[in-house]
């Protein structure tokens, strides 16, 4: 059976005793968390040649995701009429970083607003606080969201959406990475920390439930492995890297196929049909467009753009500097919806197989205590049975 490896139990004879040696028990363990996960990870039939997207034949609703470097690079790329023409021509959205409350980033918000173009605050921390929010800056964010609206009054700004950036903070997991005991010891600390996670979702979910009763659509935009989590009732990820669960009006999963290029758009295929929305990317990069881990080009852009619509009308795009830099917005306008993409076969048994492993940890994780029980228990029957047999023979 495909996805399925026969295991039998080695076993030793010893003092006229047969045990079961620990790499049987081992075999049955490992063997166990396949076939448990194997069965909704795979499907049984073989991959096929290649898998056919067509696309929805008009154009969803887009937001780019903008201004998250200095406030001069946003001056000039929204200064530029042409950017501004094409955003109406799509009907975007933009999703402003709101990386300082200064009267500049005031003025690019207002600009946007007097143009017709719908504006998301797309809140981000200070570097020093760790830049996306998450388990452990929660109380920033509180104190971050209570100064954004008061800005927000002082300059009569409009949003369509107000996004939280919900993500790991990858500048301590960089500095920790040199230290490998100490990051060891951190990941093993918040592995067994359940009760911080439950904190912090809790406040994160009091936050979103204070900006809906104000009027704020919210948007969430949360890490690929999310759906994995979901699927086998998880929250170890979470517990590693300070993400949260948290549910927003639009929730938005990023999948940017630039970091992860042999597998590309079947991460979207594989992962898109339990997002609500989807965000793309990224187009943006000092290096090569097409190449490593460099922004996507037009062909894989248009191809992600085709994939993600697939499964939703609501696509998110990282970001808007890097469509202009690469002239996508003209392309954008002109583009064919109802063409189809072909995802290759390859692509489509990497992204299973990789769905494959992380649900089998996550699983296990999920489930070692029962498993440890479950895999120890025929070694105490067996000590049981081999003293029972010597009391016999005693007797």
């Amino acid at each position: 059976m495909r996805g399925r490896i026969p295991i039998t139990p080695k076993f030793c004879t010893l003092s006229g005793t047969i045990r079961p040696s620990i790499f049987g028990l081992a075999g049955i363990f490992l063997f166990s968390c396949v076939c448990h996960t194997a069965t909704f990870a795979i499907p049984a039939a073989d991959a096929p040649a290649g898998i056919r997207v067509q696309g929805p034949g008009s154009a969803p609703e887009i937001t780019f995701a903008c201004c998250d470097k200095t406030v001069v690079e946003a001056q000039s790329l929204l200064a530029d009429r042409n950017v501004i023409a094409s955003l109406n021509e799509l009907h975007a959205e933009v999703a402003i970083a709101i990386l300082d409350f200064s009267p500049e980033r005031a003025a690019l918000v207002r600009r946007l607003n007097e143009a017709g173009v719908r504006v998301a605050a797309w809140i981000l921390l200070p570097k020093v606080e760790g830049y996306y929010l998450n388990a452990d800056n929660y109380p920033a964010a509180m104190v971050r969201i209570t100064t954004f609206e008061k800005w927000t009054t002082e300059n009569r700004l409009k949003w369509a959406a107000v996004g939280l950036d919900i993500e790991p903070d990858f500048s301590e997991l960089a500095a920790l990475k040199t230290h490998q005991w100490r990051l060891i010891k951190t990941l093993i600390r918040r592995s067994l920390d359940g009760k911080r996670i439950e904190r912090a979702r809790a406040e994160y979910s009091r936050l979103i439930a204070e900006l809906e009763s104000r009027g704020y659509t919210v948007q969430t935009y949360q890490m690929p492995y999310l759906p994995a989590e979901r699927g086998v009732h998880s929250t170890l990820l979470d517990r590693l890297f300070g993400t949260l669960d948290v549910h927003g009006n639009e929730e938005y999963l990023m999948l940017y196929t630039n970091v992860a290029r042999p597998i590309g758009a079947a991460m979207i295929w594989s992962l898109g049909r339990r997002a609500q929305a989807i965000s793309v990317g990224s187009t943006d990069g000092e290096t090569e467009p097409g190449v490593g881990s460099g922004p996507l080009d037009w062909d894989e852009f248009s191809r992600d753009l085709i994939v993600a619509s697939d499964y939703s009308r609501r696509l998110g795009v990282y970001d808007l500097e890097g469509c202009v830099r690469q002239g996508f917005l003209p392309l954008l306008e002109t583009m064919d919806w109802s063409k189809s993409v072909i995802i290759p076969a390859e692509s489509v048994k990497r992204a299973r197989y990789l769905g494959l492993l992380l649900r089998t940890f996550l699983w296990t994780s999920s489930h070692i205590v029962y498993l440890i029980s479950g895999a120890l228990a025929p070694c105490a029957w067996f000590v049981w049975r081999r003293r029972a047999r010597k009391k016999r023979n005693t007797a």
